[in-house]
């Protein structure tokens, strides 16, 4: 009995929810639009503006640094986000850019 508890607690602690898994990338995709991030992202990189995400020595290169990111550029625009969308953009990001597990 002891040994199966112990496998199960195990599993238990290595088990892991799916990064930003509180956001909606839908209403992400649409914040995403409506403060025209890719403005600033073509300025920078030219194109469509989406090579920013996938650059060689991009700044985001894991999950825990992609809000922070997102704080930074919400705050070049001027942008109040609250926390539930600085969570619904992360996700629409990982989603459509980034797929950090």
């Amino acid at each position: 009995m002891k040994k199966y508890f112990f496998l199960l607690f195990l599993a238990a602690g290595t088990a892991q929810a799916a990064p930003f898994a509180s956001g909606h990338a839908e209403n992400g995709k649409q914040l995403f639009a409506s403060y025209e991030c890719s403005s600033c992202h073509q300025a920078r990189m030219g194109g469509d503006g989406s090579a920013i995400f996938t650059r060689v020595g991009r700044k985001v290169s894991s999950p825990d640094k992609l809000i922070p990111q997102i704080k930074f550029c919400s705050g070049n625009i001027g942008a109040q986000l609250t926390a539930q969308e600085e969570q619904d953009l992360a996700a629409y990001l990982n989603q459509r850019y980034y797929h950090f597990q």
